[in-house]
């Protein structure tokens, strides 16, 4: 079983950065598929990005692609998301998620493992 720990979010302005962790304790990261999902005040919580077990494979949700970019450090046992030109609909908690599926899944049914979330707040 695998432990995940978010952490790097924040308050940003509108066409700002942030640059999200997610660190990994329990077991090797390199087992799991990793996922970022998000959670918007009475909205259903939505993939966001993926990343293959070796990282050689990425998939975006349409709302972040050209602007995010998922990376992983599978020898630091670390996820990363780097979010930048962020807007206002990007404000949520975000969330760090495992996934032992081979294959890179985009619904949270597929991740067994999820940190506790982060808050991303962007101001306009």
């Amino acid at each position: 079983q695998v432990q995940l720990v978010e952490s790097g979010g924040g308050l940003v302005q509108a066409g700002g950065s942030l640059r999200l962790s997610c660190a990994a304790s329990g077991r090797t990261l390199s087992t799991y598929t990793m996922g970022w999902f998000r959670q918007g005040p009475g909205k259903e919580r939505e993939f966001v990005a993926g990343i293959s077990r070796n990282g050689d494979s990425t998939y975006y949700a349409d709302s972040v692609k050209g602007r995010f970019t998922i990376s992983r450090d599978n020898a630091k046992n670390s996820v990363y998301v780097q979010m930048n030109s962020l807007k206002p609909a990007d404000a949520a908690v975000y969330y760090c998620a495992a996934s032992l599926s081979i294959l890179l899944r985009t619904t949270k049914e597929h991740y067994a493992y999820w940190g506790q979330g982060t808050q991303v707040t962007v101001s306009s």
